[in-house]
C-alpha cells in the first residue's frame, strides 16, 4: 500500500503537539511498561507501522523476544507481572472503549497499583498511542522494508 500523507510534512505543528503529549506521559513510566502500552494498543488498532516500531524499540532496549511476541496473548502468557497485567487490561479497555467504558474492576486495580499520578501518566500514554495509531492507519504509514537476507 502506498502512503497517503506525510503528516509531519503537512501539519508539523500538529505532529509536534502529539509528540509533546508523549514526552509528558513518558516522564514517570519506565521503559518496559511504556513500550508494553504502545505495543499493545498498536496491536489492538492494527497499526503495522507502530507495532513494528514499538516491538523493535522494545527489543533494542533489551526486552526478551518472547515477552514482545506474548503481548498479543498476554492473558494466557506467564511472562508479565501483576502490574503489567493491570496496565495491559487498562490499555485494552481504554483503547477499545466499548459501551461500558473502563470497568470499575480494571480502574480500581490500576488506581491501587499505580497511584493517582502514575495512573494519569499511563492514561495519557494510552491516549497518545491511540492518537498516533489513528494517524498512521488512515495515512497508510508502513514500516520500513525488511532487510534482504
Amino acid at each position: 500500500m502506498e502512503t497517503r500523507m506525510d503528516l509531519f510534512a503537512v501539519a508539523p505543528d500538529g505532529y509536534k503537539a502529539v509528540s509533546g503529549l508523549e514526552v509528558y506521559a513518558r516522564r514517570h513510566i519506565d521503559t518496559d511498561l511504556y513500550e508494553l502500552i504502545k505495543l499493545r494498543a498498536s496491536m489492538l488498532n492494527g497499526c503495522s507501522f507502530c507495532v513494528d516500531m514499538h516491538a523493535t524499540d522494545w527489543l533494542e532496549h533489551g526486552a526478551d523476544v518472547r515477552r514482545v511476541v506474548a503481548v498479543a496473548a498476554w492473558r494466557e502468557s506467564p511472562f508479565f507481572t501483576d502490574r503489567e497485567r493491570i496496565v495491559l487490561a487498562l490499555t485494552d479497555q481504554v483503547t477499545r472503549l466499548d459501551d461500558d467504558g473502563v470497568t470499575d474492576d480494571v480502574w480500581d486495580a490500576a488506581a491501587k497499583e499505580l497511584g493517582e499520578e502514575l495512573l494519569a501518566d499511563v492514561l495519557i500514554a494510552i491516549a497518545t498511542i491511540n492518537v498516533w495509531n489513528r494517524i498512521a492507519v488512515p495515512t497508510r504509514k508502513s514500516p520500513p522494508p525488511l532487510e534482504a537476507a
